[in-house]
């Protein structure tokens, strides 16, 4: 049984010439899941991409931080920033929170669940979870995360630890590297929560591309698929869109790069895709 692929772009619903890429690549057959930003400020056209493209797997984008929470603020005080309306702005700021026990485990529950609902009642059928800033990276979030997926009926969530084989190929910058290797101790805590265990919420062998996401392009999303195993399933971690005069009016440091991973999909998971034992392409509904 050769590999089996997901090709997932983050931040759908962050601005339409985001939401048109992702449907331009579904189109193309180099792109097979999304996940939604709930409070994303094009939130209403990605469900309508996501209506028009019935074979793109669409997730939700759980955001904790730099953004705004779809419950009343009054509802998720632990996660505000300090203009006590929205997060908080930088991932800096929730990880020093989260660590000295300033967030509490049950707004992240009741936000989770509000983004997913939000989701549900506009007519997503929600295939997984994963985070905004791979934030489900500890416990803290993981397990209301989990939590969250069993209540509303979401049977997959992404495994936001990088394979070490992936890792070998060294892309990226080097700080971000160090940052990729130190957070895969925690893998085997993840590995052993209950509702990973059982296979009740199910999961992949790891997400690829995390540590070259703001430079991956062409030649490393090469390397990335001439390097994936024969086995195993995997998910690969991108953020296409355009480059517009909508996206300069969002916060998000990945601007021109956006423009650079979407031509790269187009051009290497075509290219891949005709030589021989090309991998399985998945959504996460096929888990």
């Amino acid at each position: 049984m050769p590999s089996r692929l997901i090709l997932n772009a983050d931040d759908f619903g962050l601005t339409p010439g985001i939401n048109r890429a992702i449907g331009e690549l579904s189109a193309a057959g180099v792109l097979t899941s999304a996940t939604l930003m709930a409070a994303g400020p094009a939130f209403d056209d990605a469900v309508l991409v996501a209506r028009a493209h019935p074979n793109l797997g669409v997730g939700c984008h759980i955001v904790l931080t730099d953004g705004m929470p779809v419950s009343a603020p009054d509802s998720v005080r632990s996660l505000l920033g300090p203009d006590r309306h929205s997060f908080r702005p930088r991932l800096s700021h929730f990880l020093q929170a989260l660590f000295t026990g300033r967030v509490r485990s049950e707004d992240i529950l009741r936000e989770a669940l509000a983004q997913i609902e939000k989701l549900q009642r506009a007519g997503v059928r929600v295939t997984h979870l994963d985070t905004h800033k791979h934030t489900h990276l500890f416990p803290t979030v993981w397990r209301p995360l989990l939590g969250a997926a069993e209540r509303t009926g979401i049977h997959a969530i992404r495994s936001a630890f990088e394979p070490a084989w992936s890792q070998s190929l060294a892309q990226g910058g080097t700080r971000r590297r160090v940052a990729v290797r130190a957070v895969t101790l925690l893998k085997p805590a993840y590995d052993a929560a209950p509702q990973l265990r059982s296979h009740a919420i199910r999961t992949t062998d790891g997400t690829i591309a995390i540590s070259a996401t703001g430079s991956l392009d062409a030649e490393s999303l090469a390397e990335l698929l001439q390097a994936l195993p024969k086995s195993g399933t995997y998910e690969l971690c991108c953020h296409p869109g355009y480059n517009d005069a909508d996206l300069d009016r969002v916060t998000t440091r990945l601007r021109e790069h956006r423009n650079t991973e979407r031509e790269a999909l187009l051009a290497e998971l075509s290219r891949r895709l005709m030589q021989p034992d090309p991998p399985q392409l998945i959504s996460y509904a096929q888990l």
